[in-house]
């Protein structure tokens, strides 16, 4: 099992920023891919970015230049930078591990809460 722990979500105006982590702990197994997905109401979870142990990053078009995401694979740690957040950016924002041709190996975070609000 791998347990995923966010934080960093909140409220923040339009134009403002803000930084997601989560920290990846127990049978963590590489190469991997660690990524964000957020879900907002009545709507399913979609793809914001994700980031291969390799060094490879992918983004949803609605968020390339805005958005940037690091991580880590000493400390299992990514990071998702936000900028120039949007109202409709607001959702709450899931951490996953994965390995892609392992389907049994995806594991998410609890979620955390990203409101954009003037």
């Amino acid at each position: 099992q791998v347990q995923l722990v966010e934080s960093g979500g909140g409220l923040v105006q339009p134009g403002g920023s803000l930084r997601l982590s989560c920290a990846a702990s127990g049978r963590i197994f590489s190469p991997n891919v660690m990524g964000w997905y957020r879900q907002a109401p009545g709507k399913e979870r979609e793809l914001v970015a994700t980031a291969s142990s390799g060094g490879s990053a992918n983004y949803a078009d609605s968020v390339k230049g805005r958005f940037t995401i690091s991580r880590d694979n000493a400390k299992n740690t990514v990071w998702l930078q936000m900028n120039s957040l949007k109202p409709e950016d607001t959702a709450v924002y899931y951490c996953n591990c994965k390995i892609p041709l392992l389907s049994d190996y995806n594991f998410w975070g609890q979620g955390t809460q990203v409101t954009v609000s003037s």
